[in-house]
């Protein structure tokens, strides 16, 4: 083989290789760009998970937080009624313990 069509064939070779270097990295670009946009896409879904979840267990805390305080204003309103009850129930004896502690300083000062 001639020198000068070695040396056309030596250029062909560097030129194919040169533009399979180019091919490669735009490929490799390309690539790149996929999967960092399909990272944004997995981060993107990933957040609004999180925001879901969050939002979830907030929405239990408050449902939890309404319960425990519905159960105290109960507890709170049953003992109120018992004492009312009690206070109720004991009002003729402490009018009458009144009345005879009055009617004794009445006559403790004549």
């Amino acid at each position: 083989m001639p020198r000068p069509e070695i040396l056309e064939r030596i250029k062909e070779a560097e030129a194919d290789a040169e533009e399979i270097i180019a091919e490669a990295e735009a490929e490799r670009e390309r690539r790149l760009a996929e999967a960092r946009e399909e990272a944004g896409g997995i981060r993107a879904q990933a957040e609004e998970e999180a925001d879901e979840l969050a939002a979830d267990r907030l929405a239990a805390a408050r449902e939890g937080i309404e319960a425990e305080r519905e159960s105290i204003l109960t507890e709170g309103d049953e003992r109120r009624a018992t004492l009312e009850s009690r206070a109720e129930e004991r009002m003729d004896e402490v009018i009458e313990e009144a009345v005879t502690l009055f009617e004794e300083a009445v006559h403790a000062q004549t």
